[in-house]
């Protein structure tokens, strides 16, 4: 028994305590820098220690800390929804502001749940996502997402929505991965899922532009998402875009949807739109949406700390660094060069079976066997171990698990800021080389 009275997150009795942050790097209490090559959980664009950031947070809750969303609106609220919506790949947009990503998944469902109600469609409830997906940890959206080791302890609370392969070329095809790597296959599947479905009862189709942690930065074939999104329209059905961890430039471009020029219907952000300042995020919905649901019965639906005030403060100002120092382009040149410093390191690793991803969201799938992709044996525990020799050498790292069949694959997810210097990119390869050279240098059991 710990003398703690925090439950942690971590199992880890010994966790150091964060006392400062600037930049790209956090000094615990006894005075050690570590390098934060994972922005937290994929979340600090803008970098740590932003004075400016604090200095507009204490300004609005010095004046009005809270005012219910039923009976106030604020000023910073509607002039981040003004400076935003221009950057959003939606038409006439507007966003419903909540306290993370998980409410704003669930705000996003019922959305597209109010939509079809309100065009006299009541049939339509059914939600598709694909395996090997995140969307979030309350119920609902731990229900659409696809992640198995997340879904395992609660599989008797879940079962409404329904799943299709995930877009991930590395295992395509591979007993237990649920994953295709070719467009057309992948818009044939979902397209045979929404007419085995009862006629006109598919609500919508949910999926992030570039997988997250569950897949490691798993970018999907060419062709995906303009075939996907065809499929959608051709069915009535809402294309909904997770933006949580692709969006505010994390891709090198302010949504992932852009590389792809997709318009979804509804879009989800969170992480990188407070940069971690602030919890908060939002559903955004296109005009079609939100007319649709306006002249209808309305949108039934509210959190006690939606539409904030502090909340849209720190959004606002994280939005003017992003333009103001140009950072969605240095995610895209800065993402180019470590994945580039990557390779050079681990490009021939044996048991390095693929570096991938797109600006500053890249992913490294380990492998017991390079040729084969056999994973290592979950019990080996080999992600964890190359996290924590990393963190002793004052590198923190993000990991994935279960990426190969639901149970078994490692993998490292990197995420730095955006103001991540060329010197600490090269420290951020050095030092994951060295972590797992360290950890599989004595061999690793047979696949």
């Amino acid at each position: 028994m710990t003398s703690s009275h925090v439950f942690r997150r971590s199992l880890d009795p010994a966790l150091p305590v964060a006392v400062r942050a600037e930049g790209s790097t956090i000094w615990d209490a006894d005075g050690r820098a570590y390098l934060d090559a994972a922005g937290g959980a994929v979340v600090v664009g803008v970098g740590h220690g932003r004075a400016s950031v604090a200095s507009v947070m204490a300004d609005q809750a010095s004046r009005v800390a809270y005012a219910h969303g039923t009976a106030f609106t604020s000023e910073p609220l509607e002039r981040y929804a003004s400076a935003l919506a221009p950057h959003l790949p939606m038409d006439d947009p507007a966003i419903y502001p909540v306290a993370g990503g998980s409410e704003a998944m669930e705000s996003a469902l019922k959305l597209a749940r109010s939509y079809h109600v309100a065009r006299g469609e009541t049939d339509r409830w059914i939600v598709f996502a694909r395996w090997g997906s995140y969307h979030g940890n309350t119920l609902g959206a731990l229900d659409l997402s696809g992640r198995k080791p997340l879904r395992r302890p609660y599989e008797a609370w879940l079962g409404r929505f329904r799943h299709v392969s995930a877009a991930y070329p590395y295992r395509a095809g591979e007993p237990g991965a649920n994953a295709l790597g070719d467009a057309d296959e992948l818009a044939a599947e979902l397209d045979r899922a929404i007419q085995a479905a009862e006629p006109g009862s598919v609500a919508a189709f949910v999926a992030e532009p570039i997988v997250g942690a569950t897949l490691a930065a798993a970018v999907p074939p060419d062709g995906y998402w303009s075939a996907i999104t065809d499929v959608c329209r051709r069915h009535g059905v809402l294309v909904v875009a997770d933006e949580v961890m692709t969006g505010f430039g994390r891709t090198g471009r302010w949504f992932g949807v852009d590389h792809w020029n997709v318009r979804p219907d509804i879009l989800v952000g969170a992480k990188g739109g407070t940069s971690g300042y602030f919890p908060f995020g939002f559903v955004a919905a296109s005009g079609m949406v939100r007319e649709t649901v306006l002249d209808g019965p309305g949108f039934v639906h509210g959190f006690t700390y939606s539409h904030h005030a502090v909340g849209a403060a720190v959004a606002g100002e994280v939005l003017r660094i992003l333009e103001d120092e140009d950072l969605v382009a240095a995610s895209a040149a800065k993402g180019e060069r470590l994945r580039a410093l990557l390779r050079d390191r681990l490009g021939g690793h044996p048991n390095v079976g693929d570096i991938r991803g797109r600006g500053l969201l890249i992913g490294l799938e380990l492998v017991a066997d390079r040729e084969t992709r056999a994973p290592f044996p979950r019990a080996d525990r080999v992600t964890e171990a190359i996290l924590r020799t990393a963190r002793g050498d004052g590198l923190l790292l993000y990991s994935g698990t279960g990426l190969a069949d639901g149970t078994n694959g490692d993998a490292i997810v990197l995420g730095p800021s955006f103001v991540i210097t060329d010197e600490e990119l090269v420290s951020i390869a050095d030092k994951l080389t060295g972590a797992i050279d360290a950890v599989l240098a004595a061999g690793v059991p047979a696949p």
